[in-house]
C-alpha cells in the first residue's frame, strides 16, 4: 500500500500541488483568484476516463485509473494547474484587478459564447473525429483562449504570455520529474497513439497541452468575473 500511495502519478500531481501552495503562501494578492479558479478547474479531473488508455495509462491510488478510468490524482492535478495557470502571470508581474464598468460589460456580446465554445467544440471533435483526446483538448483550449481575446482584447498580452509562462514552468517541472522517474514516459504514455516526439524526454503533446492550457486559464478569472488588469 505504501508503494501505491507514492506512485508516480501521485508524486507528479502532489508536486504540482506543492508549487500551488508555495505561490499561495508568498503571493497573498492572488490567493482569492487562485483558490476559486482551482475549485472551478478541479472537476475537470473527472474527464480522465477520456484519456485512459487512449492517451496514457498511469499508476494510481488503489489502481483506480486502470479499473475505472477515474483517479484521485487527476483531481489533485486539475486543482493545482488551474490555480497556477490562472495566476502565474499575475504572480510574476504583480498585476492587480479592477472591476469593469457595467456599460463596458454590456458591450461584450460574445461573452457566454466565448466561455462555452471550448465545451461545444470538444463534444463535436470527440463525437465526430478519431482524434486522440489530448489533441481535442488542446485544440479547444487554444480556441477558448482566442475566443476570450476576441471578446476581451485587453487580455491579449496576458493570454499569450500566460501560455508561455505556464509552458516554461510545466516543461521544467517535467524535466525534473523525468530525472526521478526516467522510465515513466515509455511506461505510462501511449506513445504509439500520438506523435511519439519527445523534447528532452517530454512528450510534445504535454507541451502543447501546457501552452494552450496556460493561454485559456491565464485570463479565465478576469473573463468570468469581468475584471480588468491595472
Amino acid at each position: 500500500m505504501v508503494l501505491n500511495i507514492f506512485n508516480e502519478w501521485m508524486v507528479f500531481s502532489s508536486s504540482l500541488l506543492l508549487i500551488w501552495i508555495v505561490i499561495f503562501i508568498f503571493r497573498k494578492k492572488v490567493r482569492k483568484e487562485m483558490f476559486y479558479v482551482s475549485l472551478f478547474t478541479m472537476p475537470f479531473g473527472l474527464t480522465e476516463p477520456l484519456f485512459v488508455p487512449e492517451y496514457w495509462n498511469p499508476p494510481s491510488l488503489f489502481n483506480l485509473a486502470a479499473t475505472t478510468g477515474f483517479d484521485i490524482e487527476s483531481l489533485i492535478f486539475s486543482f493545482a494547474i488551474g490555480g497556477i495557470g490562472s495566476v502565474i502571470y499575475d504572480a510574476i508581474f504583480k498585476a492587480r484587478h479592477k472591476k469593469m464598468p457595467k456599460a463596458e460589460i454590456k458591450r461584450h456580446r460574445f461573452h457566454l459564447l466565448a466561455l462555452f465554445s471550448p465545451i461545444i467544440i470538444f463534444l463535436i471533435l470527440y463525437s465526430l473525429t478519431e482524434l486522440n483526446p489530448i489533441y481535442s483538448a488542446s485544440i479547444v483550449m487554444f480556441v477558448g483562449g482566442v475566443a476570450a481575446v476576441f471578446c476581451r482584447p485587453d487580455l491579449l498580452k496576458k493570454t499569450f504570455i500566460g501560455g508561455l509562462l505556464f509552458l516554461a514552468l510545466y516543461f521544467l517541472f517535467f524535466l525534473s520529474f523525468n530525472l526521478i522517474y526516467p522510465y515513466a514516459i515509455e511506461s505510462f504514455w501511449n506513445l504509439k497513439a500520438i506523435s511519439g516526439i519527445l523534447l528532452l524526454g517530454v512528450p510534445l503533446e504535454e507541451l502543447i497541452f501546457a501552452f494552450t492550457f496556460g493561454m485559456m486559464w491565464s485570463g479565465v478569472y478576469e473573463h468570468v468575473m469581468h475584471y480588468k488588469l491595472n
